[in-house]
């Protein structure tokens, strides 16, 4: 048990942070990332030597299983948590591995696509995956997969090409 503690900690000191990005780009959120990873790690843990010693590699598992997580957390978060409104509400959050980035109006857009959409686009373009190993992921065909990513990216492209004053409207 010891050394498969160990081989945990390892994975988790190595990975936690590719982690936390991956979900902060599909949560829209730091802190909503970080209890995605927290909640997939802590279900993970107690099954780590199957884990760790399947075919595939544990960073995927542990990725497609924070997808899946964040693909039916929001129902259950929004029923398991009461937001208090007092007269101080906190500011919108930015995305804080993206601060450096000067587009925050595409970092929005996307934050606006679809959940099955925005997991697609994310896992093609900043994970840079393919259809199958998308597809594996999201637990659906490779054709729903480019469906996905091709609603997607016509959503962000036509978000785009509306002019600055139409998408402060807009939001």
């Amino acid at each position: 048990m010891l050394d498969e503690a160990a081989s945990f900690d390892e994975f988790v000191h190595q990975h936690q942070q590719a982690l936390v990005r991956y979900a902060v780009l599909l949560s829209g959120a730091r802190a909503d990332a970080e209890d995605l990873v927290q909640e997939v790690l802590t279900r993970v843990y107690p099954r780590w030597a199957e884990v760790s010693g399947s075919a595939g590699s544990a960073y995927a598992y542990v990725r497609r299983a924070i997808t899946n997580e964040y693909l039916s957390w929001r129902r259950r978060w929004s029923t398991r948590h009461i937001w208090p409104a007092g007269s101080e509400l906190p500011e919108r959050e930015h995305l804080d591995p993206l601060r450096d980035e000067h587009d925050e109006r595409l970092w929005q857009l996307l934050r606006e696509l679809p959940r099955q959409q925005r997991a697609a686009v994310v896992l093609r373009y900043y994970e840079d995956l393919d259809d199958t190993e998308i597809a594996g992921i999201l637990g659906c065909r490779q054709t729903t997969v480019r469906a996905h990513v091709s609603r997607g990216l016509a959503a962000l492209r036509s978000a785009i090409a509306m002019p600055e004053r139409a998408w402060r409207n807009h939001e």
